[in-house]
């Protein structure tokens, strides 16, 4: 039996080192890896900051260049709106033009009509009512016949001042 009892001497003896050298290479490699883990996580976190600053960096630049869009755009409506008060006050300004040439041709036209028809009245006194009442109407219709074509010669004027302004924007285009 005292062959056995050394057997068992050897066995345990030679579980005892495989066991340890499990347990080093169970240490070495929990050693192992905790640093990658820890590499790991410092190139995880490098990374975020990484994106972090590079997230920030388009965010600004965007944000610029939306200000700077913003305010072309603001400035574009602003220069927009004061061409169109201009060509309003332009249009306004010729209708108030148009409207005083036609008030100054009515006048005229009444005036010339009251003064035919003043004249013929002071003949009529010594002349026979009859004959003359139809001659008063004549020149009385002819002095309104006048008056309107002129109103259209006004009228046709200011719209080709408003066409002036309109080709030269085309052209700068």
């Amino acid at each position: 039996m005292s062959n056995g009892t050394g057997v068992t001497d050897t066995l345990t003896q030679a579980a005892e080192t495989v066991a340890g050298t499990a347990k080093e290479l169970g240490t070495q490699v929990v050693e192992k890896a905790s640093t990658a883990v820890q590499r790991a996580r410092k190139t995880a976190s490098k990374a975020k900051k990484a994106v972090k600053k590079t997230a920030s960096k388009a965010g600004k630049a965007v944000s610029k260049r939306v200000a700077a869009a913003k305010k072309a755009l603001a400035d574009t409506s602003a220069a927009n709106k004061k061409k169109v008060a201009a060509a309003k006050a332009r249009k306004a300004g010729a209708k108030k033009a148009t409207k005083k040439a036609t008030k100054k041709a009515t006048k005229k036209a009444a005036k010339k009509a009251t003064a035919k028809k003043a004249a013929p009245k002071k003949a009529t006194a010594r002349k026979a009512a009859p004959k003359k009442a139809a001659a008063k109407k004549a020149p009385a219709r002819k002095a309104v016949k006048k008056a309107a074509p002129a109103k259209k010669a006004t009228a046709k004027k200011a719209p080709a001042k408003k066409k002036v302004p309109a080709r030269k924007a085309a052209k700068k285009k």
